[in-house]
């Protein structure tokens, strides 16, 4: 009787030689298979990545185009309140100008020491004076009173104009020295020391001529302006009583 051989097996020689068992074919079949099922799930994983990285760069783009938007915004509302401020200054401007007396006036600025004689909006003498220390003198003895020498500022007018003015020194004179307060009002008279003119403002407050030039530019006063001989003259020509006088 012939033996029957297993169809996967074939014979060499007197042995037979097992030939691809069943089950390496069959995973030699799932994995042909399962290369091109792989692929595909990596093509779709791109183009999803691919969507994704898009959307992203749309996002992207319209917030930065946003971004720009906005802060163009404020630079345009920037602009126009500029101009406005400007429209606003300009209007301000020309209300002072109106408000400015249509004659001769004379500002001091009591930070600089310097006094302006002005018409309208024009210069016409800049000088420069002595104004207020600042200083405050308390009496040690007595009533215990008190001075603070300051020029003071605000909007003044010429009361009174005095030529080769008389000046009569007030307690505080004599304190400040040391000396006794005289009895005898004409004890208290000095002459010369005002110089040539004095405009009078009110509350004693002077504008007047010193002996003291090297002074000038100084805050060394008791609360009045002095000022130099020229310029005094020149102040004194040019104002009247009601002349105004502004002072900062």
């Amino acid at each position: 009787m012939f033996k029957t051989m297993h169809p996967n097996r074939r014979r060499r020689g007197n042995y037979f030689i097992n030939q691809t068992p069943r089950s390496g074919v069959l995973k030699h079949k799932l994995l042909n298979k399962s290369v091109p099922i792989f692929s595909v799930i990596i093509g779709v994983a791109l183009i999803i990545c691919l969507i994704l990285e898009g959307a992203g760069y749309l996002v992207l783009h319209h917030k930065k185009r946003l971004a720009i938007k906005n802060s163009a915004a404020p630079v345009g509302s920037g602009e126009k309140s500029f101009d406005n401020l400007e429209k606003e200054n300009d209007k301000l401007v020309r209300q002072i100008k109106k408000l400015a007396p249509s004659e001769a006036y004379i500002v001091v600025d009591t930070a600089q020491n310097i006094l302006y004689l002005k018409k309208g909006d024009q210069v016409a003498r800049k000088v420069v004076v002595s104004t207020g220390s600042g200083n405050v003198l308390t009496e040690p003895t007595g009533r215990k009173r008190s001075w603070t020498f300051d020029t003071p500022r605000g909007e003044f007018a010429v009361k009174n104009m005095i030529k080769d003015p008389l000046w009569t020194a007030p307690d505080w004179e004599f304190i400040s020295n040391g000396e006794p307060i005289p009895k005898n009002k004409a004890d208290r008279i000095q002459e010369g020391v005002l110089g040539d003119y004095k405009l009078g403002i009110g509350n004693d407050i002077y504008i007047h001529g010193t002996i003291y030039i090297r002074t000038m530019g100084m805050h060394v006063t008791h609360g009045c302006i002095r000022v130099g001989d020229d310029d005094l003259e020149a102040l004194w020509k040019t104002s009247r009583t009601g002349t105004k006088v502004f002072i900062f």
